[in-house]
């Protein structure tokens, strides 16, 4: 037993310990249990192993092997590429899809949270090296907090107001509010969306939230979530019965209409609250102008 062998396990062990703290499955059932995790906790345990055996490397000047860590990033971008063709191909397969643009932002976390613990084992391994056990603890627990707050990112009730509002028809059209959903002729089925449908308005807190909000992929998000966790009231081949969310071109508001099983406003409420902004679909045209102005004339 070497002088690196206490850190090494300290570093591993730290690292391990944040990839399944950052391991959680919710309402949405992904990752699934239990042989999805295991593959997470397993590519977790050679990112921990690749970022802690990287600082000895550096001390014995062997530079060689932080090469490896090369070889780990083509490894976990394959990573971001399994996620992507199996959450596609299960896609076809949900009664309302998560869209492409979940589903790529999905295989970008699952790919960025093991590069979070190659630094939490690097620097976590450096610190008890350099100093003691208890600045490794520190740090360890410092890569923590910062992975935390990296893990939670944006929410949609950052962006926009929710407000509850019963859908109704005008003739044929279906509405939300003044926005209009779609046509639906049939009597019965009318009945059907009276009675289980449910309408929500969201108002854009800013101009940013406006464009963010009339992205396809985030509304599809929504509607996924939703319906995931309250329920869907439909079956394939009834598209009268599809969630759909529409926009209002005049002011950027954006009317989600659901048929949820559990037909409960206020969960419905928190659940659309929480809603991950996606990475892919955040347009902010008032940081371009605001650049534009502070560019020098020339």
């Amino acid at each position: 037993m070497n002088e690196y062998t206490y850190p090494i396990l300290f570093g591993v062990i730290f690292g391990v310990a944040v990839r399944l703290y950052m391991l959680r499955t919710d309402y949405r059932q992904y990752p699934t249990y239990l042989h999805g995790k295991i593959i997470h906790i397993a590519l977790g345990f050679i990112a921990a192993g690749l970022g802690t055996v990287a600082v000895p490397s550096i001390m014995e000047e062997d530079f060689t092997a932080i090469t490896f860590l090369t070889i780990a990033a083509s490894q976990f971008r394959d990573v971001r590429n399994m996620e992507r063709n199996t959450l596609t191909e299960l896609d076809s397969y949900e009664l309302v899809s998560r869209g492409k643009t979940y589903i790529e932002g999905i295989a970008v976390a699952f790919e960025s949270r093991n590069y979070l613990v190659i630094f939490t084992s690097f620097f976590s391994t450096f610190a008890y090296l350099a100093f003691k056990w208890w600045a490794g603890i520190v740090v360890g627990i410092i890569c923590l907090l910062i992975c935390k707050k990296l893990m939670a990112g944006s929410k949609l009730q950052d962006i926009v107001d929710i407000e509850y509002v019963e859908p109704h028809f005008k003739g044929a059209g279906l509405y939300v509010d003044n926005i209009y959903i779609m046509n639906i002729g049939i009597p019965a089925r009318q009945e059907e969306v009276l009675k289980y449908g449910m309408g929500f308005i969201l108002k854009p807190k800013s101009f940013d939230a406006r464009a963010t909000i009339a992205n396809l992929g985030q509304r599809q998000a929504i509607l996924h979530d939703v319906s995931t966790a309250l329920g869907i009231f439909r079956d394939s081949g009834t598209p009268a019965l599809v969630p759909l969310a529409k926009r209002d071109l005049n002011d950027g508001r954006v009317a989600i209409f659901v048929l949820p099983q559990d037909k409960n406003v206020d969960r419905a409420i928190e659940v659309i609250s929480n809603v991950p902004t996606l990475e892919n679909a955040i347009r902010m045209p008032t940081e371009r102008e605001e650049n534009e102005k502070e560019l020098p004339l020339k």
